[in-house]
């Protein structure tokens, strides 16, 4: 963990790397606002606090999620006959639709290969850019090896979702703008799922102004960050469970971990309710539509109130009817 230094800086995404990102994802990647939110907190024992805190609407981008930034920085370095010769990832959503929507945009075929379990939002999502939907497994690992034998078959280039030095440049575009919009943050919550998003952001903040705290944020039943940071290094865990389904990856990355390693201050866990409760809070108060995933760093924000904070509001691509449960 941060611990006041960068290590390893040889092995990390630098700087430069992510502010070329950022002029390469220009054309297609939105620049998000940041909403400042002032209102009563969620929670009953709460209320005789005021609340003040700043969302990075990562949900509004083209396609509903952050996931958009990663994949237009791999795909634009890709040489063109890669890219006409076709993409493949695997995803249990927004990063599928990220690549299905960017390889539409420079005209490559994509594969996705999906749990089967994925919400129609996200499958439907997917084809409307006119990318292949495969379904496979339920697990991450499912997912990948399909993947790569589809990938071996057709001689198409993997777009990972998060373990890659391209994809964590293009994420970490967000931590850039989240300091040119807010000159005064302290901190800022970032959703954990494989750890491209905090190893991207972390790196940006953390090499732009190393005061400011970088906490990741993950569900208590996909606790698989904590898990490694206890460790020493990146560990699988047996079973995820949790209603953040984009937040249910196994294992992070090993190169995830090394940026969490150097930059992160520290990975915190949330419960479904707390989930369900920030994504009730963020419709109401801010009249935001954010999926479950989208809402775990809210989550974490809203428990502990510090001031000067941003929390990353990941995607908003959640089915109606679980949404109108968790509003309700």
């Amino acid at each position: 963990m941060h611990e006041g230094g960068v290590r390893d800086t040889a092995a990390l995404v630098s700087l430069d790397d992510i502010r070329l990102a950022a002029g390469r994802i220009r054309a297609i990647v939105r620049r998000t606002p940041l909403l400042d939110v002032e209102a009563d907190p969620p929670w009953p024992e709460q209320r005789q606090k005021q609340i003040r805190l700043s969302l990075k609407c990562e949900c509004f981008q083209p396609g509903g999620a952050f996931k958009i930034r990663g994949a237009c920085n791999m795909i634009a370095q890709l040489p063109p006959e890669a890219r006409a010769a076709g993409v493949i990832t695997y995803s249990s959503g927004n990063h599928g639709l990220a690549v299905a929507l960017v390889a539409e945009t420079f005209h490559a075929p994509a594969v996705i290969v999906m749990p089967e379990r994925t919400p129609r939002v996200k499958v439907d999502g997917v084809r409307r850019h006119g990318a292949e939907v495969i379904f496979a497994g339920t697990t991450s690992t499912d997912r990948k090896l399909r993947a790569e034998e589809l990938a071996n078959a057709r001689g198409l280039t993997i777009i990972p979702p998060f373990d890659h030095p391209w994809i964590i440049a293009g994420q970490g575009t967000t931590g850039l703008e989240i300091l040119e919009q807010h000159s005064q943050v302290r901190s800022v919550y970032v959703p954990v799922g494989g750890g491209g998003q905090i190893a991207g952001v972390s790196a940006a903040v953390k090499q732009m102004r190393s005061s400011v705290r970088v906490v990741g944020v993950e569900p208590a039943g996909a606790a698989r960050m904590t898990a490694s940071i206890a460790a020493g290094h990146p560990v699988s865990l047996e079973r995820t469970a949790s209603i953040a389904d984009g937040l249910l990856t196994l294992r992070p990355g090993d190169i995830t971990f090394a940026h969490v390693q150097a930059f992160v201050d520290d990975v915190v866990t949330v419960t479904d309710e707390e989930i369900a409760g920030a994504v009730k809070w963020l419709y109401g108060e801010a009249r935001i539509v954010a999926e479950p995933s989208g809402a775990a760093a809210v989550a974490a924000a809203l428990r502990v109130l510090e001031p000067e904070t941003v929390a990353v509001v990941s995607g908003g691509n959640v089915d109606p009817e679980a949404f109108a449960g968790y509003i309700r």
